[in-house]
């Protein structure tokens, strides 16, 4: 059964950081890119960054350029999303997945930044 766990969220303050995990079970994790996305109240789930499965490759979403470091581990089956320098506009549920989206949504992890 395939399933996406996504972690690490919480409530911070701007100029703060987090980091967020996402833990795959039951693909080849490897072989696969994946990225992270987020979804605001109200909006459409639009895509923050992936990651090649190599871990070589990377991109971003002008928003978080800078700021915002996608990395992997395919030992552990997990990606991860380095979040610093937040602002109240990066308040959303973040979800991870492939380019494609083509494997079940996880829960998300609810990020709010708020003073």
């Amino acid at each position: 059964q395939v399933q996406l766990v996504e972690s690490g969220g919480g409530l911070v303050q701007p100029g703060g950081s987090l980091r967020l995990s996402c833990a795959a079970s039951g693909i080849l994790f490897s072989i696969y890119t994946m990225g992270w996305y987020r979804q605001a109240p109200g909006k459409e789930r639009e895509f923050v960054a992936h990651i090649r499965w190599s871990g070589g490759n990377k991109n971003y979403a002008d928003s978080v350029k800078g700021r915002f470091t996608i990395s992997r581990d395919n030992a552990k089956n997990t990606v991860y999303l380095q979040m610093n320098s937040l602002k109240p506009e990066d308040t959303a549920v973040y979800y991870c997945n492939t380019p494609t989206n083509i494997l079940p949504w996880g829960q998300g992890t609810q990020v709010t930044v708020s003073s």
